[in-house]
C-alpha cells in the first residue's frame, strides 16, 4: 500500500513540471522583485497590476501566455490607461491622471519600440500589394495581415485610417 502511494506521489511530482514562462513574463517578475528590494512602492504596485492581469488571462484561457499574447495584454492595458488618463485630466483629477501616466510609462517599458510612419506605410503598402484586386471589401484581410506584423508597435486605429486612404 505504501509503495503505491509513493509511486503515485513520484509520478505526480514528475508530471507536474515547472511552468515554462515567457521572456516578458520573466522580466516582469524579476523587475517586481528588484523594485521590492529597492522599496519603490509605486513601481511595485504597477508591476503587480500587470502581473495580475496576465495571471487572470492565463487562468481564464487555461493556457500559458506567449510573448505575442503578453504584448496583446500590454497593448490593451495601455489603451485603457490612456482612456482613463484623458478622463481624469478632463475632470481635473491630476493626482489620478499622474498615476495613470506612471502606469503607462511602466507598461511601455515592456513594449517593443514603436514603428515610424515610414515603416508603417511600407507594411501597409506591402500588405495591399498582396491582394489581386485591392478594394474596400478587402480591408479586413489587409488589417488581419498587418496586425500580426505590428502588434504592440503601432496603434491599429491610425493604421485603419491609412488603409482606408490607400484602398479608396
Amino acid at each position: 500500500m505504501r509503495r503505491r502511494c509513493r509511486e503515485s506521489l513520484e509520478e505526480w511530482k514528475n508530471s507536474s513540471k515547472a511552468q515554462v514562462l515567457t521572456s516578458i513574463y520573466n522580466r516582469l517578475r524579476e523587475d517586481t522583485n528588484l523594485a521590492l528590494k529597492q522599496r519603490k512602492k509605486e513601481r511595485v504596485s504597477a508591476l503587480r497590476l500587470i502581473l495580475a492581469e496576465m495571471k487572470r488571462v492565463e487562468v481564464d484561457e487555461r493556457e500559458e501566455i506567449s510573448d505575442v499574447r503578453a504584448l496583446q495584454i500590454l497593448d490593451k492595458m495601455t489603451k485603457q490607461r490612456k482612456d482613463s488618463y484623458a478622463q481624469f485630466f478632463a475632470a481635473g483629477r491630476n493626482d489620478l491622471a499622474d498615476q495613470e501616466k506612471f502606469e503607462i510609462d511602466v507598461i511601455s517599458e515592456y513594449m517593443p519600440n514603436p514603428l515610424t510612419d515610414s515603416e508603417i506605410e511600407k507594411i501597409v503598402a506591402g500588405s495591399i500589394e498582396k491582394l489581386l484586386e485591392p478594394s474596400m471589401k478587402e480591408m479586413g484581410k489587409v488589417m488581419a495581415d498587418i496586425q500580426s506584423l505590428v502588434q504592440g508597435r503601432a496603434d491599429m486605429k491610425d493604421i485603419a485610417i491609412l488603409v482606408k486612404k490607400k484602398l479608396s
